[in-house]
């Protein structure tokens, strides 16, 4: 799941939020460096001026951050728009 809100500055920012239901904090870790790799090698493709929150599922165990790349492009233009 991904937030966006029209962000202060030109460049983008990113959040992410693990509840608890994830796991413990090895999993919840595990999922924030996933996302937040994902979101390192599309930064520059993404719309720029918003400030991105994403809610990490469960169902991101089963990917890579090459997976995630392209959902993260989609989900970040459709909030945008």
């Amino acid at each position: 799941m991904l937030f966006a809100a029209p962000a202060p500055g030109p460049h983008c920012r990113l959040g992410v939020t693990a509840t608890k239901k994830l796991g413990n904090a090895v999993h919840r870790n595990r999922a924030r460096r996933l996302v937040k790799e994902a979101f390192r090698k599309v930064r520059t493709q993404m719309p720029a001026g918003y400030d991105y929150v994403v809610v990490a599922r469960q169902e991101i165990f089963g990917s890579s951050p090459a997976e995630l790349r392209p959902e993260l492009l989609a989900l970040a233009r459709k909030a945008t728009t």
